[in-house]
């Protein structure tokens, strides 16, 4: 055999051992991860944080295997979470008030914040220097659905700045969410309610105008948070402690990075949306503090949330903070 030959074979051998180990190797750390089932309600740049969380390999530095799936809509949702079908979900924490008034044995359980403010706007048809909430008096508001959280946030603004929903403002609620955006482009209401990126790419096309923020209007609030099934808790403390772990890493992550670099990472999840919008979605929501800065839900949030149920009439009977919301994984990850 050539030296040459001799020199070849070696190679082979080293290059198949470094493949074997490497193969063993990864194979090792899919078989030491946790496989978490996490279901979103939507998908949103609105949740930038766990995206980052999923591209970044935040996930899986801290040894979980996340498998998200989007269920598009509340109620499918917190049915995915308590039939077993996901084992934490992330959704307004509105809907575990709505479980515990059901008198369930398995609690739905808040565990760690995502979002801390409402993230729709309001657009009007024409641009408004100096916008005043009374501007709605007497004019048409293409709404959300009735008791979902951007609706009931929606009439608490109003509310809130002297609007008495419904008698000054007419509120159209039979339109579909996808088809809000279109139905108000082809000549439906003065104003209508959007989450981004639709707003963003009214204005961008001039079909519509940015003029409040449903956000910086109603204050802080547990819009989107993780949940889990108390018995899933209970027997997974170690699963749910490392996903808040990351959970908080991601959000400090994005507190910490650029516009572009928040785009940048969350791009693969939405690859749809052209750059300019992204960038305009990001920013917009960044400068608003849409995103919590940790994984806490504080009670001050919690009851502020409560008014606003209250107010739109949803909030039937109110549960207990203590009940409902744990804060020990957040604080842990924190320390």
């Amino acid at each position: 055999m050539s030296k040459f030959a001799r020199l070849l074979l070696i190679g082979l051998v080293v290059l198949g051992l470094v493949f074997s180990v490497a193969c063993s190797q990864q194979t090792t750390q899919n078989q030491d991860s946790v496989k978490v089932r996490l279901a979103e309600v939507t998908h949103s740049i609105f949740y930038a944080p766990q995206y980052v969380a999923l591209t970044q390999g935040i996930f899986e530095k801290h040894g979980l295997d996340v498998e998200l799936s989007t269920a598009f809509g509340g109620d499918k949702t917190m049915t995915a979470l308590l039939s077993g079908e996901a084992d934490i979900i992330l959704m307004g924490s509105e809907a575990t008030i709505y479980v515990a008034n059901q008198d369930a044995n398995d609690l739905a359980i808040n565990f760690a914040q995502l979002t801390q403010r409402d993230g729709s706007f309001l657009v009007s048809r024409e641009p408004i220097n100096n916008f005043s909430w009374d501007v709605l008096k007497g004019k048409v508001l293409l709404g959300q659905r009735k008791g979902g959280m951007p609706e009931m946030v929606s009439e608490y603004v109003q509310y809130l700045n002297g609007i008495e929903p419904f008698r000054d403002v007419e509120i159209i609620q039979n339109v579909e969410f996808q088809n809000l955006g279109p139905a108000f482009a082809s000549g439906t209401g003065d104003f209508v309610q959007l989450f981004e990126p639709v707003a963003s790419k009214m204005e961008l096309a001039g079909k519509g105008y940015v003029v409040a923020s449903m956000g910086e209007e109603s204050g802080k609030l547990p819009y989107t948070v993780y949940i889990t099934k108390q018995s899933y808790m209970d027997k997974n403390q170690e699963a749910v402690q490392a996903f808040t772990d990351a959970i908080y890493e991601a959000q400090k992550w994005v507190a910490q990075h650029s516009i572009e670099e928040i785009a940048d990472a969350i791009e693969p999840h939405f690859a749809d949306i052209d750059r300019e919008t992204l960038l305009m979605v990001v920013e917009r929501y960044k400068e608003q503090d849409t995103w919590a800065t940790n994984p806490i839900l504080d009670e001050e949030e919690y009851h502020n949330l409560e008014a606003v149920m209250e107010y739109s009439g949803e909030l039937k009977t109110k549960v207990p903070y203590d009940k409902i919301v744990n804060t020990d994984f957040a604080k842990k990850a924190m320390d």
